[in-house]
């Protein structure tokens, strides 16, 4: 790669992970799904609906998991009491359905493992191989766990995740707050980091932190939604960054 597909003054690059560094968000929204649809069945019976695409896209996707819990739940006038964060996968809490949801993740990681965006892996190593540094973003709590898994903890200069995020008592996304944390410990001023999603709460999280530029990941079809959250480029794939196809 000759040019990462960046403007000039771009010195640090911070990535989400499920959907743009690993092929896991999928299994997220399939997650979501189970468990939202099991909980939706259990108290509405006939009157029943069903946990949709465009929820997970809209209410879900990129918030930390007891915000996603509650903004769905709030769409559908439904309100829990938010309960604790140990509290067993059948409460009927927040954190109870949320606990319920990361149960089934972590299930069928186990059964299917955790697969990396080739592309990716590519840009990472060559912005990295440029001088730029790099950060990994994401309201997962499970986040060093899956890097691990694909062996790329070494391709980020700093981790802000959901672990880091409740020990500093930083607001997930559409907030700034872990983009502008993980630029901060980078050394870097948000007008000099790029920011890399695939969530729509992610984009409103990169305009919000007015950094240098935002790549918006679509690997739904969600690329007009992409650029009205405030995505500067949308691509498929990070390797069309670089001219590298």
């Amino acid at each position: 790669m000759t040019d990462p597909g960046l403007p000039d003054d771009i010195l640090a690059c911070l990535f989400d992970l499920d959907g743009v560094v690993t092929k896991t968000a999928v299994v997220h929204k399939a997650a979501w799904k189970e468990m939202f649809d099991a909980f939706l069945r259990e108290r509405d019976g006939d009157a029943f609906r069903p946990f949709t695409d465009a929820d997970y896209d809209e209410y879900v996707d990129g918030r930390p998991r007891a915000d996603g819990v509650r903004t769905f739940l709030a769409s559908r006038g439904i309100g829990l009491p938010d309960g604790d964060p140990g509290d067993p996968p059948d409460a009927r809490t927040v954190h109870g359905l949320g606990n319920r949801k990361n149960e089934l993740l972590l299930e069928r990681i186990r059964t299917d493992g955790v697969e990396a965006y080739d592309g990716t892996l590519r840009y990472l190593s060559a912005v990295r191989a440029r001088g730029l540094r790099t950060a990994i973003v994401s309201s997962s709590a499970n986040c060093r766990d899956v890097l691990r898994s694909i062996g790329a903890e070494d391709l980020f200069d700093v981790r802000i995740d959901g672990v880091v995020a409740a020990e500093r008592g930083l607001p997930g996304k559409p907030e700034p707050d872990t983009f502008l944390a993980a630029a901060a410990d980078l050394g870097v001023e948000p007008s000099r980091a790029a920011v890399f999603e695939d969530a729509l709460a992610g984009m409103d999280a990169g305009r919000a932190g007015h950094f240098g530029y935002v790549v918006g990941v679509d690997r739904v079809g969600q690329t007009d939604a992409l650029y009205a959250h405030g995505a500067d480029r949308v691509v498929t794939d990070l390797a069309e960054l670089g001219g590298d196809k």
